[in-house]
């Protein structure tokens, strides 16, 4: 792959070293820096004249300095000649902003995709978004993968006592749906009602979780609100054993402290997001690494072939 190229801002460095490592390239040198007032400052530091170069960077905290990161990099590697750009987002943020529940809000999404374009990328590359409508959102090709194998290969070396898989909201029904398929496993889900953000309030529990092992899947994690809610309220319905799982572990404000006093026995969660340190806090938190799929992903876009097997 000789006219490949892997660049990485400051938000998930580790992630871009391990699928260099599968890739077998050298991570590409770059400067991301800030000027004393906090501007960003981004300086490309080798060749790029007609490469075909994917640039990783998970929207996370602080997402707002993560996405300026990503919309400057775009813009110094259109401006040094690159042939293509591809915005490789492990996690996506301000997904949760995707459409106008209330009065005068933003579908902020949407205004992130048009910044992404704009700025130069000529394609996405990311992972479990919030909702697959933001695919939409985007006017140049959008690849969206999924952490479902990874999670799947994980889940399934477990010893269950009749599982059920729970979705948290009925938003989530498809995923853990297919993955109860998956997992040969029961169906159940929460019904719950948001009172604001990040506050939930458990209203019912729809399918039978008494002496079942459950498992809690998830898209993404914030501050365990409904995640801990949820677990309670199994628990508390005579349920075995309760293990959850996510792909973005966003895991903010309380969210450690949640999780340590919720009836979870673990939470395995994805390298979309880098921990520092987080899991050390919570010991229930088991990291899975998800550099193999996207660096096959990214393999198959620079090859020109189907990246239709990645999705099961």
């Amino acid at each position: 792959m000789p006219r490949l190229k892997l660049f990485t801002g400051n938000s998930n460095q580790a992630l871009a070293k391990e699928i260099c490592d599968y890739l077998g390239v050298s991570l590409g040198q770059a400067t991301v820096s800030t000027f004393s007032d906090g501007e960003v400052l981004v300086k490309i530091d080798e060749n790029v004249r007609g490469s075909i170069v994917f640039l990783v960077q998970s929207l996370s905290d602080p997402v707002n300095n993560h996405l300026m990161e990503l919309l400057i990099m775009i813009d110094a590697l259109k401006r040094a000649s690159a042939k293509e750009i591809i915005a490789v987002i492990p996690y996506y943020g301000y997904a949760r902003q995707d459409r106008k529940d209330q009065p005068r809000v933003p579908i902020t999404a949407r205004l992130v995709a048009d910044l992404i374009a704009t700025a130069g990328a000529h394609r996405v590359l990311t992972t479990d978004l919030h909702t697959g409508q933001i695919q939409g959102f985007f006017n140049i090709p959008v690849d969206h993968i999924y952490a479902t194998p990874v999670l799947l290969d994980y889940f399934r070396k477990k010893k269950f006592d009749d599982l059920v898989v729970v979705s948290p909201d009925a938003g989530g029904v498809e995923r853990a749906r297919a993955f109860a398929k998956r997992m040969n496993a029961g169906l159940a889900i929460i019904d719950k009602r948001r009172e604001g953000p990040n506050r939930t309030k458990i209203m019912n529990i729809i399918g039978d979780v008494v002496r079942r092992d459950v498992l809690l899947l998830d898209d993404m994690i914030d501050t365990a609100g409904t995640i801990a809610l949820a677990a309670a309220a199994i628990k508390a319905k005579g349920s075995g054993r309760i293990l959850a799982g996510c792909s973005h572990p966003v895991l903010s404000g309380p969210a450690l402290e949640r999780l340590n006093e919720a009836p979870i026995e673990e939470l395995v969660v994805t390298n979309t997001i880098p921990l520092k340190g987080k899991d050390d806090i919570c010991k229930k938190i088991s990291v899975l690494s998800v550099a193999s799929l996207i660096g096959e992903a990214i393999k198959r876009i620079y090859e020109e072939k189907s990246l239709n097997s990645l999705f099961v």
